[in-house]
């Protein structure tokens, strides 16, 4: 098989996870900074199937314990004040993505999976908006000049509902456990924290230099 012609990054994320929020908002400006040419390959998928056929599991979420579950709000609130990244806890957490997951499959076939994928993460962290709803969906569509009602049927579709149901195949397949998840020719980098290392990983096995202490700024 030919190798790309630039070192590739598969980037794994689940819209209910806060985790993959920062490391969304984050990655655009890493890549600047550290003048990496990194093609991103954006993944969209659901972690609840995932979870619920994880050994011993059969819950669609993780469960933790209060004191877990105190810990990583206030670990994500305080990255979000670290990077400058809005956050207003979403009224219903963890909230359903379904629609909007099948709707970033689309745009990662058209070739505008970012800028969806973007604007629905600040939907639903930074302004609260119920991205369940097929109606907020459509707004964050027109936002960004794309035809509502085409995407939509597109998005709801047999043929994008069985390709979602591949993609969780397929990240299970990798051995991806949770979001965010990096992979990089078949190493996984798995969390917010691992983004740097996975920028440096790509950059380091196509044989260019990445690593940029100024530009990496604090690691959670």
């Amino acid at each position: 098989m030919q190798s790309p012609a630039r070192p590739e990054m598969e980037f794994w994320y689940d819209f209910a996870s806060p985790y993959s929020y920062l490391a969304v908002s984050r990655i655009e400006g890493l890549l600047s900074a550290r003048q990496a040419p990194i093609g991103i390959l954006w993944r969209p998928f659901l972690l609840g199937p995932v979870f619920k056929r994880q050994t011993s599991r059969s819950e669609p979420f993780q469960e933790v314990s209060d004191q877990q579950r105190r810990y990583r709000r206030r670990d994500v609130e305080r990255h979000c004040t670290l990077y400058g990244i809005p956050l207003t806890w979403p009224s219903v957490y963890p909230r359903g993505s379904l629609l909007a997951t099948r709707v970033a499959l689309v745009a990662a076939a058209e070739g505008w999976c970012y800028e969806f994928t973007r604007s629905a993460f600040h939907a639903n962290f930074a302004e609260d908006r119920d991205i369940r709803e097929e109606s907020v969906v459509a707004e964050i569509l027109r936002s960004l000049g794309r035809p509502v009602h085409p995407v939509i049927a597109t998005a709801t579709s047999p043929d994008t509902k069985a390709r979602l149901h591949s993609e969780v195949e397929a990240a299970m397949a990798k051995g991806v456990f949770g979001a965010p998840s990096f992979v990089v020719r078949g190493e996984i980098f798995w969390g917010n924290d691992r983004l740097e290392q996975a920028i440096d990983w790509a950059m380091d096995s196509f044989g260019g230099p990445a690593r940029d202490d100024a530009a990496k700024g604090p690691t959670p």
